[in-house]
């Protein structure tokens, strides 16, 4: 049998779930919620991108005042500083892995993940092929600019997939996101 065929089992609902950040208890009971009334056993195949060491020094870089810059002109980084903001990316990322795989089982819910390396939608595409998931669920936290230009993880994941893609906003009930709390909500469909 191959390791993808592992994965599953013919009859089981799979549901592939990527996310940005550890989901909480909340989170994670909502998204269990959606399938309670299902006859058939429910996988949830969690994906969560490993965060980009080379980002994150830049985001770090760009909230230095002037101030800061001007009083020293020059900061290299060496490749050891980068090795290690590389492991922490790492270690952050399974941690919030395994923090959402607990906040899944904790609701009852069957979850395996996975950190990713490769490209989101990439990476949601492949994983739904390979068991043959029968959903996609993007959780994410708001991203207006992106939606709007129609470049964030949702609008590629449909022009992507032959599956339904709900798209979830974090830390929004259900309630608030159908009643259009913060212009945000439930997408997709």
């Amino acid at each position: 049998m191959s390791e993808n065929a592992a994965e599953t089992t013919r009859g089981d609902y799979d549901v592939v779930l990527l996310i940005e950040q550890a989901l909480s208890d909340q989170d994670a009971a909502q998204v269990h919620s959606l399938h309670e009334g299902l006859d058939e056993p429910v996988t949830y195949h969690v994906l969560l991108p490993l965060e980009d060491a080379a980002a994150r020094i830049e985001s770090a870089m760009g909230s230095l005042t002037a101030g800061d810059m001007l009083a020293s002109p020059t900061m290299p980084m060496s490749e050891v500083d980068l090795d290690a903001v590389r492991k922490d990316c790492e270690d952050r990322s399974h941690t919030e892995l395994e923090q959402t795989l607990q906040a899944l089982r904790r609701s009852g819910a069957v979850a395996r993940g996975e950190v990713v390396g490769n490209p989101p939608i990439d990476a949601l595409a492949a994983k739904v092929a390979a068991v043959d998931g029968r959903e996609a669920i993007i959780l994410t936290r708001p991203h207006v600019v992106a939606e709007f230009f129609h470049l964030d993880w949702t609008s590629k994941a449909r022009r992507k997939l032959g599956v339904p893609i709900l798209h979830l906003l974090e830390h929004e009930n259900f309630d608030e996101q159908a009643e259009g709390y913060g212009q945000e909500g439930i997408t997709g469909f």
